[in-house]
């Protein structure tokens, strides 16, 4: 039970319950009810809180659906594991209505940008999240980006500001610029987005063989299992464990 609950933790859990609450509808629910909190004859908040336990249960019971008919392979230094892992986790998503990684990003960018006026906090907030995240910029992007920016500004003579319409275009066409000069292009997105949804994947088949290998080993060392001999992490069949 313990390594199922581990396991099982890792492969939808924490996908379904956590997403709910990055939804639009529930960001601006949320906010009204801090704003009411005053008015004790409102249930508006108890409903929300009602609705997001629904919406977590009913995505949870649907994600372990998926992974209950789809076999997993717990190896992450296999490129084929790695890519049916995706596979598997894509579909969870889409049969549970979840966002995708590059979607959670965006919508992270949205909440956390919306407020700010001006060009240069926007891409140092970028800049903050992306380190948050620890995710590279191996490229050196937002130096190109900042560089860009300050050539920009210097040819306005004034910040720029995020409502400035020919201002943003001389930006965005100074970002192009520097797309065209790495080889990106706005058609190879979907590429960018799956080596994402891979490099994610492994990571994730990573942390599951971690988990099942604590998990035996604590097993191990339990009187009745100590002659036993504990089972390679691949062969594990999630299945059994949900």
């Amino acid at each position: 039970m313990a390594l199922a609950t581990r396991l099982l933790s890792r492969s939808s859990r924490q996908l379904c319950a956590s997403q709910v609450f990055l939804r639009p509808e529930h960001a601006v629910q949320v906010r009204s009810f801090a704003k009411e909190a005053a008015a004790p004859t409102s249930l508006k908040g108890d409903q929300v809180l009602k609705d997001i336990f629904y919406e977590v249960k009913n995505k949870l019971e649907t994600a372990i659906g998926v992974l209950r008919k789809e076999k997993i392979t717990i190896d992450p230094e296999d490129p084929a594991a790695v890519s049916e892992y995706a596979k598997v986790m894509k579909s969870v998503r889409q049969k549970a209505n979840l966002l995708s990684e590059s979607e959670i990003i965006k919508f992270n960018i949205e909440v956390e940008t919306h407020e700010i006026p001006d060009a240069r906090s926007y891409l140092l907030k970028l800049k903050e999240m992306r380190v948050k995240r620890g995710l590279l910029d191996a490229q050196g992007i937002e130096d190109m980006q900042m560089a860009a920016l300050d050539k920009v500004e210097k040819e306005i003579k004034k910040p720029l500001m995020r409502n400035d319409k020919k201002g943003i275009a001389l930006l965005t066409a100074e970002f192009d610029k520097i797309n065209q000069k790495l080889g990106i292009r706005k058609e190879d997105l979907p590429k960018y987005e799956e080596k994402l949804e891979l490099k994610i994947a492994k990571a994730q088949l990573e942390e599951l063989k971690k988990d099942a290998l604590e998990a035996m080993e604590t097993q191990k060392k339990r009187e009745e299992f100590k002659d036993e001999e504990m089972p390679s992490v691949k062969s594990l069949d999630i299945r059994n464990f949900i």
